[in-house]
């Protein structure tokens, strides 16, 4: 073969093998159509919501905290701090998150922690990325929460560090996990008090010493499926801090909202 004719064939070689990709993914799409993330209504395109569900969903928009993300009930106008965050201000830098804690956001999480809907990280990762629009270009890594080895080996899979892999592929920043460690297994932390939250979770994490290096100086985007009381968030930002990152960011896919705000 004339070394002239090597590219041509190596690009109608790629040419011919998109087109096997083509037909095979329009295939599997005749056989198993795309679906709604929540009600699974046939759809048009993957990974995404009916216009039904998209209404239903309680999205977190404008105006809300600028440090703890949760939503004003009026607009007062400009950048401003909730009184939770005045009082007691997070050791993050910022929160985030897609929706409430309510309805269809609250379904989703749901179905993908505890009925290994796996492939519904693909939409809500999706939705998280633009959630985390005014951290983006300001972090350098993406750290999933950990789970305790138990607690991973009981679920199969962590549910945090599926959504940290969506947002790396549409952000284009790096996933380290083993920035961080979930070194003890906490009790549950539905039904337990501010001061319990913070006393079950003291100590939980840490930032590995063989991974301080390539942590210090580094802005941390720290992910995970929910926020209920800011105590996990503060726990594992802490850590991180400790280990030498310059800030820590967070993003959630919901989060719980005291009724009224």
């Amino acid at each position: 073969m004339d070394a002239a004719e090597a590219p041509e064939r190596r690009s109608s070689g790629a040419r011919l093998m998109a087109l096997f990709r083509s037909a095979g993914a329009a295939v599997l799409d005749a056989a198993y159509p795309p679906q709604c993330l929540a009600c699974r209504e046939i759809m048009a395109a993957p990974a995404s919501l009916c216009p039904v569900c998209w209404r239903a969903m309680p999205f977190i928009a404008r105006p809300y905290c600028e440090r703890l993300g949760t939503p004003f009930a009026v607009d007062l106008g400009g950048a401003l701090l909730s009184p939770a965050a005045i009082a007691d201000p997070p050791v993050f830098r910022r929160a985030r998150a897609v929706a409430r804690y309510d309805g269809v956001a609250r379904e989703l999480v749901h179905k993908l922690k505890y009925s290994d809907r796996q492939e519904l990280a693909v939409g809500m990762g999706r939705l998280m990325a633009g959630a985390a629009r005014d951290s983006l270009g300001e972090v350098d890594v993406i750290v999933p929460v950990p789970l305790h080895w138990t607690r991973l080996w009981q679920r199969r899979f962590n549910q945090a560090a599926a959504l940290a892999a969506v947002l790396a592929g549409e952000t284009g920043l790096p996933v380290r996990p083993k920035l961080l460690r979930r070194r003890k297994r906490t009790l549950r932390q539905v039904g337990l008090t501010r001061v319990e939250r913070q006393r079950n979770l003291q100590g939980a994490f840490i930032a590995p010493e063989a991974a301080q290096g390539e942590l210090k100086g580094r802005r941390v985007l720290l992910v995970d499926d929910v926020m209920t009381t800011s105590a996990t968030a503060n726990a594992a930002a802490r850590a991180l801090l400790r280990g030498g990152a310059e800030a820590v960011d967070i993003i959630t896919f919901a989060r719980v909202v005291a009724p009224g705000t």
